[in-house]
């Protein structure tokens, strides 16, 4: 079967890209957006002048401001109820993955019924839902491109995977500007996620020569200045660097799926409250160790891509290089174990059978090199945790 590859129908990126917000609704055809972001970005000065760009364009906007970081079912319920009330056409999200994901989320019920938890993967949803415009502020989630939303059921804790063509945003607008406040911790966690996302959709068992062009991309790029960054927050080339390798990452992952590292992430995320690049960048040298030697000369070539190996360095060495300089990585980023996260022991070894149960169920560590029993998901939440 030919890979069925699926992108946002407009894609704007560079700096200044968010201005074009206006140009871009209209050519859509579109006239009343509800924007959805979170209550940090409805203080900034750039949404109020992108909500004054809206009205002056003839746009009726309105604003949800509710998002929370791992969006809930409470908050998508009531922003249906909000987009309900306002008789609105389209969702505009604007910020990281959570207010992206949230707008998603939202036009998923609002355009099709029901409650989140009918769309859990495995789950897809390809009919058409209420069109999103995303304006991501962070390089890392990649939901500005991806047919993925994130979403913790309330009832359950359960960070749910909803999948399908209905949650691809129509448009993307891609601006490295509205990066450059990102202080040092948000920008290593959220470039941590990035690639993760391009290094889990190259060795994904989805894999195919149109994501891998992307990912080697993101790797090549965001592995070059990811350290830049966190260094530096205010180095604008990197940051612009950093915002294209993200998107590319999204675009990946989209198109291949992601694999056992964002399997085990989203429990811990869900039961910990831990950001979710954090909780990748916790996970992936250890992961990686584990399902190296399935697909030694896949991780290979991601350590040739990202210059850790060269060409000269046979398979095993490479990819052995690749783990040992994610550790070095996470050290130079300052990445916490859970355990100097603060997270209690008998907590984590307690909830560890319950996560080891969700992060199979969600389907993508089906995709990993190595595909894990649940006992063996069980003995890795171990290892990570000190």
């Amino acid at each position: 079967m030919a890979p069925a590859i699926a992108l946002p129908r407009i894609m704007r990126i560079g700096p200044g890209a968010s201005a074009e917000l206006p140009e871009v609704l209209r050519s859509l055809g579109l006239s009343r957006p509800l924007v959805v972001t979170d209550p940090f970005l409805a203080e900034q000065a750039f949404l109020r002048d992108l909500l004054q760009a809206l009205t002056d364009a003839g746009s009726e906007p309105g604003l949800f401001t509710e998002t929370v970081p791992d969006p809930t079912t409470t908050v998508v319920d009531h922003g249906v109820r909000v987009l309900h009330e306002g008789s609105y056409d389209c969702l505009v999200g604007i910020g990281g993955g959570s207010p992206i994901d949230t707008a998603k989320a939202i036009a998923l019920l609002a355009g099709h019924g029901g409650r989140m938890r009918d769309y859990n993967a495995p789950t897809v949803t390809d009919e058409p839902a209420l069109p999103v415009v995303a304006v991501p502020t962070t390089a890392g989630s990649g939901s500005e491109s991806t047919r993925f939303s994130i979403i913790t059921d309330v009832d359950t804790d359960e960070k749910m995977l909803c999948a399908g063509l209905a949650l691809l945003p129509q448009a993307a607008l891609v601006d490295a500007d509205l990066t450059l406040a990102m202080p040092p911790r948000l920008t290593a966690d959220t470039g941590v996620d990035a690639l993760v996302h391009a290094v889990e959709a190259f060795v994904s068992a989805k894999a195919h020569p149109f994501s891998d062009g992307l990912a080697r991309e993101a790797m090549r790029t965001l592995f070059a200045h990811l350290r830049t960054v966190y260094r530096d927050p205010g180095d604008r080339a990197a940051r612009e660097a950093m915002m294209l390798g993200a998107t590319q990452a999204g675009l990946a992952f989209s198109n291949a799926s992601v694999a056992l590292v964002h399997g085990m992430s989203r429990p811990v995320g869900a039961h910990f409250h831990v950001a979710h690049g954090l909780s990748n960048a916790m996970l992936m040298p250890t992961v990686t160790a584990f399902s190296r030697p399935s697909a030694p000369g896949r991780y290979a070539e991601c350590a040739r891509v990202m210059g850790i190996a060269g060409p000269q360095d046979g398979d095993e060495a490479a990819s052995l290089a690749l783990v040992e300089e994610l550790r070095r990585l996470n050290e130079d980023l300052g990445v916490p174990t859970p355990k100097s996260y603060g997270i209690d022991a008998d907590a984590w070894r307690d909830l560890t059978p319950l996560m080891a149960e969700q992060a199979l169920a969600s389907g993508s560590p089906a995709n990993n090199p190595r595909v894990p029993s649940v006992e063996e998901i069980e003995s890795l939440y171990a290892s990570v945790y000190a």
